[in-house]
């Protein structure tokens, strides 16, 4: 079943006619309106940062495998399907600035929230609500079996971008085409077992809390202040306002955000169970398969998050490949403080596979 939930008044604007505007012209044109409800920035700072007001009108719900996931479609419905995915604690309002300029260019873009955020709710009151990384992969593939999208240009950034990465990586004739924040991020709990470096491990104090039921309380009892915590630590230099930490912090009022979110880390340490549906998915992971994808991984110098060094990822796709290393403060959150370098990569990677 395949619905449309108003959130606003303002609705989708027709998105074919966008998808017919030249690229060279579509940021003029996206700076007076763009489809889903979104206006997107000419100019600003950041690379065309709109302000807070601008959100997501339009949210899409369709159910698939094992939740109801709400989501954006924007763009002509006959354009080479993009699917982004977010990261951890953000949402859909990553890409905010991102989905204009795809689908002025021709794209079909499509924006889920994960399992735990935004309007996508579990079926039944009986799944177990389960974080593990293939549960995410599942979700993912369930979802776009729905809409029917046979061949899709994948990107993200955090969780985002270990989700790309896993479709990238064990349905290659799929999912064409990679970009991914942060690189190779697939990892295995046999892997998560050997320490790291002391200043290494520093890095991961919030999934040593949340291992703890004092630090699922914690999480639970101040979701919106720890989530701005982490924004403040993975992007120290990103200046955003409380406005735009509101307008993705509504995401994690999601009844499932919580326990999604402390077993996600749990279960990489070991604490938390796998479901046996997953098993084959986790399995295939666990080697470590190589990308075999054209892929433009992507960094921010000021990136305070824990992150691969790209030299210790880049063997991992086969295929062409590039690295783009981004200045002048551009942290985690790389889609939402850079959005015209994540939307350039992905046209690029688009024109690879052509």
């Amino acid at each position: 079943m395949n619905h449309t939930t108003n959130l606003k008044r303002r609705g989708f604007l027709n998105t074919a006619a966008l998808g017919l505007v030249a690229w060279q012209s579509s940021l003029a044109h996206a700076a007076q309106a763009a489809p889903g409800g979104a206006k997107a920035s000419a100019g600003g700072a950041g690379g065309g940062i709109s302000p807070a007001s601008n959100t997501f009108t339009d949210i899409r719900q369709i159910r698939a495998g094992v939740l109801d996931v709400g989501y954006v479609d924007a763009g002509p419905r006959n354009g080479t399907p993009v699917v982004l995915f977010h990261g951890w604690p953000y949402d859909i309002h990553a890409f905010i600035d991102v989905v204009p300029i795809l689908a002025a260019a021709g794209y079909r873009v499509i924006v889920p929230h994960l399992r735990g955020y935004g309007s996508t709710r579990f079926l039944s009151p009986d799944t177990l609500r389960n974080g593990q990384q293939a549960s995410f992969t599942a979700d993912a593939v369930a979802f776009l079996d729905e809409l029917k999208i046979e061949r899709a240009i994948v990107a993200g950034f955090d969780w985002g971008a270990r989700i790309a990465t896993t479709l990238a990586a064990l349905w290659p004739r799929r999912f064409r085409a990679l970009v991914s924040v942060s690189g190779y991020l697939i990892g295995s709990q046999e892997g998560n077992i050997k320490p790291l470096a002391p200043k290494a491990e520093l890095q991961w104090w919030y999934q040593y809390y949340f291992a703890t039921p004092r630090g699922e309380r914690g999480y639970r009892e101040n979701t919106h202040a720890f989530a701005r915590l982490i924004w403040e630590l993975a992007s120290p230099e990103w200046k955003f306002d409380d406005a735009t930490f509101a307008r993705s912090a509504r995401s994690l009022d999601n009844p499932d955000h919580v326990a999604i979110s402390i077993s996600n880390y749990r279960w990489r340490l070991g604490l938390a169970p796998s479901e046996p549906q997953y098993e084959d998915i986790e399995r295939r992971l666990a080697a470590f398969p190589d990308v075999a994808v054209p892929t433009i991984t992507m960094e921010g110098e000021a990136n305070g998050a824990p992150h691969p060094n790209p030299k210790d990822y880049a063997r991992k796709f086969l295929k062409k490949y590039e690295h783009r290393h981004l200045a002048k403060g551009v942290g985690h959150n790389l889609p939402q403080e850079a959005p015209r370098a994540f939307a350039q990569a992905i046209l690029d990677v688009a024109r690879w596979i052509e």
